[in-house]
């Protein structure tokens, strides 16, 4: 498979000239976040992809249901298959630094190896089974996602976490987005 082409015209955007809607949209950013990930300087050329992920990737966080460390198991398995290394390595320092992903859990996804832990076992297998087949898990993934102790509706906030990451993962994928330095001692090949 041979990686998609790098845009060349669009580069992130200045936020010291941002105006307009840009401008908006990255103190929105900024205020959300704490700082401006080259993800997002990359995303605000279209204001809308940003302001659509973040409203997006908040009510994700906020009305779910799933905790913290579920959650960055549903981000890593999306960007994961979707083979996004910018956000493969942002949500694992957010899984190990603020999330409480257990250890032993988070270098099993990064490595590829069975996950200790069979319930964020079961909810990645069908996250990344979700991506895999558009939304057509298996009813042996499902009932094992299901017997885990998780309920059908929570297959619809994973599907808003795969819209989520679809935005950021194909933005990441255009603009060969650069890994930022917080990020760094998790980067992935």
């Amino acid at each position: 498979m041979s990686a998609s082409p790098i845009l060349h015209t669009l580069h992130a955007v200045d936020p010291a000239t941002a105006t307009g809607a840009q401008k908006e949209i990255l103190d929105k950013a900024l205020k959300a976040a704490g700082f401006l990930p080259n993800m997002y300087l990359n995303m605000a050329n279209a204001p809308a992809v940003l302001s659509t992920y973040l409203h997006g990737y908040a009510l994700f966080r906020t009305e779910s249901g799933l905790k913290p460390a579920e959650q960055e198991v549903v981000f890593l398995a999306v960007s994961q298959v979707n083979g996004c290394t910018y956000c493969t390595a942002a949500h694992s320092m957010i899984a190990d630094k603020k999330s409480g992903v257990p250890a032993d859990v988070l270098q099993a996804i990064r490595a590829g190896q069975p996950i200790p832990d069979a319930r964020l076992a079961a909810l990645y297998a069908l996250t990344a089974e979700m991506v895999k087949t558009h939304g057509r898990p298996s009813p042996a993934t499902l009932d094992t996602f299901l017997s885990a102790g998780f309920q059908e509706k929570d297959m619809l906030y994973i599907v808003l976490a795969i819209a989520v990451k679809t935005l950021s993962n194909f933005s990441n994928h255009a603009f060969a987005t650069p890994v930022d330095a917080v990020f760094a001692a998790y980067k992935v090949d």
